[in-house]
């Protein structure tokens, strides 16, 4: 018995791979064991308007049947006038598109976009771009990033790969890194795309962009989010855009992601949902509608949790910089946005005290799991090489007292290696 190609070559989620060690060592009684590796946002409470809405009785609300296929009409109009209120960016309600949770959506874009073969850029580390490359039968054209330009990728390493390519992805506030584009950067390859565009011949298929912002209302500081369109609005027929509830409201198990951009697209992306049957719960959809249109809750809401989320980070970062500031081989860059922190943890050619050497970003992650029972996720499961030292770090799997916790254990063992 055999399975298809795709499936055969699939390569399962490394990120579950350290979420599976983590749950067999609390199960085997490791209760201190802290994972900023998790995406949940599980210490920090639900917006309780919307949990009230979202959760309770559901049933005595008539909401179990199934919803519209490209999402309740209703959710569909707040959207519309969220974006438009927050971010200026003005989509009718025909061209939004809700589905359970941004991955499906994301999936969707591909599908809607990208034939087999057809190039597909993407910066190295990013989340899943390789699998859904790997899905879709698209060739992959990864462009590794710097941690001096924070891990974002730039107008000048992208230029090269444009010619014939179909999408380019990009994300930002970043995950895995928590970094974030400079408006300088990204006006610059928008401008690159534009040109490309122009340069391509009646009948080509263009030049479009994956831009997920599902992070954008988690911005720290001085940092600012910036979007194509709003840059350049002559990007509005080559722009889809992912957007949802799940990270900026705490809402990781309510599943509901919606995205936007030119009706071409979008209606071949309803098309193919409507097939998976990928819809958010209805219950759930009325309740981000309801909570969508209460500005002074979202509000209230966000100034309660991103001070959370930043108190959390910092005291990530400050933590590292001390022990690089001790002399160990570490390093993190400040976070900027989304719920993660980049840190740097250099333990190559290092000795255990067992006498093995650690050799691979993987030997380190299970080497600080299991001696500082900390949880970090390398950077070459986000398609970065395996020899990238680099590991996300997230806030949304710990609380702030867990993550202290965690940093004197990850010293004692980085005092341990030889």
């Amino acid at each position: 018995m055999t399975v298809s190609k795709m499936a055969q070559n699939l390569i399962g989620s490394e990120i579950i791979r350290v979420a599976g060690e983590v749950n067999a060592m609390i199960a085997k009684g490791g209760r201190s064991v802290t994972s900023p590796s998790a995406i949940s946002t599980r210490p920090y409470t639900l917006s309780r308007n919307l949990c009230a809405r979202a959760l309770p009785r559901p049933t005595s609300r008539g909401h179990t049947n199934y919803p519209p296929a490209n999402g309740v009409a209703v959710l569909r109009k707040a959207v519309a006038a969220f974006t438009q209120e927050k971010l200026g960016l003005s989509y009718p309600e025909n061209d939004i598109l809700v589905a359970g949770g941004s991955r499906p959506l994301i999936y969707a874009t591909y599908l809607a976009i990208v034939d087999p073969g057809d190039k597909v850029i993407f910066p190295t580390p990013s989340w899943n771009n390789n699998h859904y490359c790997h899905l879709s039968g698209a060739t992959p054209v990864m462009v590794e990033t710097r941690p001096e330009n924070n891990f974002m990728p730039t107008a000048a390493e992208v230029k090269p790969h444009l010619k014939g390519a179909t999408m380019l992805a990009l994300c930002s506030p970043l995950n895995p890194t928590g970094t974030m584009f400079t408006k300088k950067d990204l006006e610059e390859i928008c401008d690159l795309v534009l040109e490309e565009n122009r340069r391509r011949s009646e009948g080509e298929k263009p030049l479009y962009i994956l831009y997920d912002q599902i992070y954008w209302m988690l911005t720290f500081g001085a940092a600012t989010h910036y979007d194509p369109v709003s840059l350049r609005p002559a990007l509005r027929d080559y722009v889809i855009y992912i957007d949802g509830i799940s990270k900026s409201f705490a809402a990781t198990g309510v599943r509901v992601g919606y995205a936007f951009g030119p009706s071409v697209v979008m209606d071949k992306m309803k098309s193919i949902l409507g097939h998976v049957g990928a819809w958010a719960p209805k219950a759930e959809q009325m309740a981000t509608a309801a909570f969508l249109q209460e500005p002074q809750e979202v509000e209230r809401f966000l100034s309660e949790f991103k001070p959370k989320v930043r108190q959390s980070l910092d005291a990530l970062y400050h933590a590292f910089q001390q022990l690089k500031a001790e002399g160990f081989p570490v390093d993190a860059i400040e976070p900027m946005g989304a719920i993660y922190l980049s840190a740097k943890i250099d333990l190559k050619g290092k000795t255990t005290p067992e006498g093995r050497v650690l050799e691979t970003s993987q030997d380190i992650t299970f080497y600080v799991l299991h001696e500082a029972k900390l949880a970090v996720v390398p950077f070459s499961a986000f398609g970065s090489s395996r020899n990238l030292n680099w590991f996300r770090l997230s806030v949304g799997g710990a609380s702030l007292e867990d993550i202290e916790a965690s940093l004197g254990r990850l010293r004692e063992a980085l005092q341990q290696l030889q």
